[in-house]
């Protein structure tokens, strides 16, 4: 029980607010140490900390990070979220929910071209959320609705989260083909995962577009029946459009075609940013260097992260908890499904008090291995993962897309309301798990036939 209780450790040291990187290194060191000296862990296994940080740090998938977090932050510094929610607030704006159905399109483009969800939660939270307050939006559906726009970022390629769960389940793969005995192995790429995100993710996105003209049309207490009309200026919806397209293309065009991996793609996204930045007038040496700085902060925040997974990962396989999870896993009565169903439970559950880099890095690599070896698609658990880490970021209380609005958000609206807020988009996310499950070939279909 040594591994279950590693990890009942460290989820209590976290909920007491010490901070998660060190709380992941500081507390698995400590452990191994305390079982060392009663002889259940053997200390020579910490020998290999320094190959396995070397081998995060020169990991050239993980070079995307960066990089993608700078076009992003680029992206923010250039104002093209205010240009495309004006444009789509005009070009909805004769429908019931027009400005709740634009909100929701300029989150996805904004996904499908930064990747990053605070930045997106934070703009949106500031453009949109006094327009929607204006036109008598209910101050549930209208933080709820940003909320989940600005969280497709974890779904929609070029996702961080993606980027990151590509390198775990590629890993895992590999572990799995070696407890079955293949030796002649297949492999996952974070490519892979991007092909097969898109169609979920606009399988969110038509469900969110969907509740929101449900609500209109049966609920006008809490969407206002008044439309109001704009004069549509098609020329001005263009110039907007051309900006978040221009990105998808070279980004997620390249990776599809073939023309570049994940790490040479966000390289053309992040010269395609500046470029946009720069021909909009919004891109100095001041400016640069901020994108510079902040680019830098969360790159170190996310390797500090990955470095004290690392340390648990080690750990916690020290002290035998594959074979714990390995065995537990195997044991349950049912068939694959059934354990896949309680691996994802166990995830969505834990999505309330951790963060999602914690749980790819902490929960994924102890539990895909043994759902890969059992025959699962490792594209397919993937996406399954990747969705269910997408509620982390709106699961109460520490959901961080919540954190992100609150900061900009009128003091009158309180944190119940945004709670409450949530919960829909939340059972969306559940409901669009439950018909990937039942239809796998959504997320299989389109890897295989661009990648074979």
């Amino acid at each position: 029980m040594l591994p279950l209780l590693l990890f009942l450790f460290v989820i209590f040291t976290l909920m007491l607010g010490y901070p998660v990187a060190f709380t992941l290194s500081g507390v698995s060191i400590i452990f191994a140490l305390i079982c060392s000296t009663f002889n259940y862990f053997d200390i020579s296994i910490l020998y290999a900390l320094p190959s396995r940080i070397f081998g995060i740090l020169t990991n050239e998938t993980l070079v995307a990070i960066p990089i993608f977090i700078f076009m992003g932050i680029t992206l923010e510094k250039s104002k093209i979220a205010e240009k495309l929610l004006e444009s789509m607030s005009a070009l909805f704006s004769s429908i019931k929910g027009g400005l709740g159905i634009s909100v929701i399109i300029v989150g996805a483009l904004l996904a499908a071209s930064t990747g990053i969800v605070g930045a997106t939660v934070v703009t949106m939270g500031l453009l949109s959320l006094p327009s929607m307050l204006k036109q008598n939006y209910d101050k549930k559906i209208a933080t709820g609705t940003i909320l989940a726009s600005g969280t497709l970022g974890q779904i929609i390629p070029p996702s961080i989260v993606l980027i990151l769960l590509g390198d775990v389940i590629s890993s895992s793969y590999q572990e799995a083909q070696n407890m079955q005995g293949i030796f002649s192995q297949e492999s996952v790429s974070v490519g892979d995962l991007f092909a097969g995100a898109i169609f979920p993710g606009l399988i969110l996105v038509g469900f969110y577009i969907l509740f929101i003209l449900f609500v209109s049309y049966f609920r006008e207490d809490l969407i206002p029946k008044n439309v109001i009309k704009e004069k549509l200026n098609f020329k001005k919806i263009l110039l907007s459009l051309y900006a978040p397209l221009f990105l998808i293309l070279i980004v997620l065009g390249t990776i599809i075609l073939g023309i570049a991996t994940p790490t040479e793609a966000s390289s053309f996204g992040a010269l395609g940013s500046i470029f946009l930045s720069y021909i909009n007038k919004k891109l100095n040496v001041q400016i640069l260097k901020d994108i510079l700085i902040q680019t830098s902060k969360i790159t170190s925040m996310i390797f500090i992260l990955l470095i004290g997974a690392t340390i648990f990962s080690l750990v916690f396989r020290g002290l035998e908890g594959d074979v714990f999870v390995n065995e537990f896993l195997s044991d349950l009565p049912g068939d694959v499904y059934f354990k896949v169903f309680i691996v994802m439970a166990t995830i969505f559950l834990l999505g309330f008090i951790l963060d999602f880099i914690e749980i790819t890095y902490v929960v994924v690599p102890v539990v895909a291995p043994v759902l890969l070896a059992m025959g699962i698609d490792p594209i397919w658990l993937g996406i399954l993962i990747a969705i269910n880490l997408q509620t982390s970021f709106l699961t109460p209380p520490f959901g961080f897309a919540i954190f992100y609005l609150k900061s900009v958000i009128p003091k009158e609206i309180n944190t119940l309301e945004i709670y409450k807020g949530v919960i829909p988009f939340i059972l969306i996310q559940v409901i669009t798990i439950i018909i990937i499950v039942l239809y796998p070939e959504l997320t299989t279909w389109l890897p295989n036939k661009i990648f074979g």
